[in-house]
């Protein structure tokens, strides 16, 4: 099953709680916390957790991407993998608004990607909003990183341990702190 027009019909709106689209989403949601619950409950081989992203995403997914378990996600069909991955145990995306992950990314143990904001205003506070995520070709996530919504990080970057990227990182840095901040440039 492909997730793409759904995803599409997320761009720009405010997602209100008594809307058909709120309620397509918790469609999906529902449907994929089973094979979530699955994936985490036991021990599955490499080729098997792949195979429960496969059905979350609806899209094929590398032999190459490499999952320690357990893994989280809130909705489960917005995420789209490259090749040569690995990501940590104890890692949450937060995907409704598109997580796309590059070839050799590395993400390190619970980490955070989160690509929904509630929104501001009081009154529809239970409402959502979202921004995607894209990890560039090579990036180095640490430990315990939080990427908030719309951010891109840009390739070869590495994000320090315990950071909260709240913009976008440029190609071949390295960024540390809260809110992140650019501590030392690559040399290639």
């Amino acid at each position: 099953m492909s997730y793409g027009n759904l995803f599409r019909s997320l761009e720009g709106k405010e997602i209100l709680p008594d809307s058909p689209l709120f309620k397509k989403i918790h469609g999906v949601k529902h449907t994929n916390e089973k094979y979530l619950f699955e994936l985490n409950n036991g021990y599955h081989t490499s080729t098997e957790a792949l195979c429960y992203l496969e059905k979350m995403t609806g899209s094929k997914i590398d032999q190459s991407v490499s999952i320690s378990l357990p893994f989280y996600t809130d909705f489960g069909a917005h995420i789209s993998l490259g090749k040569n991955i690995f990501i940590n145990q104890n890692v949450t995306f937060v995907d409704l608004g598109g997580i796309e992950i590059e070839d050799d990314v590395l993400i390190g143990p619970m980490s955070r990607i989160i690509t929904v904001n509630h929104l501001t205003d009081p009154k529809k506070r239970r409402g959502l909003s979202v921004k995607p995520v894209k990890l560039r070709k090579n990036v180095w996530i640490g430990a315990n990183v939080t990427v908030l919504p719309g951010v891109t990080i840009g390739e070869n970057s590495i994000v320090a341990a315990d950071a909260t990227v709240t913009k976008d990182v440029p190609a071949n840095v390295i960024v540390a702190g809260s809110p992140a901040r650019i501590i030392k440039r690559l040399e290639s």
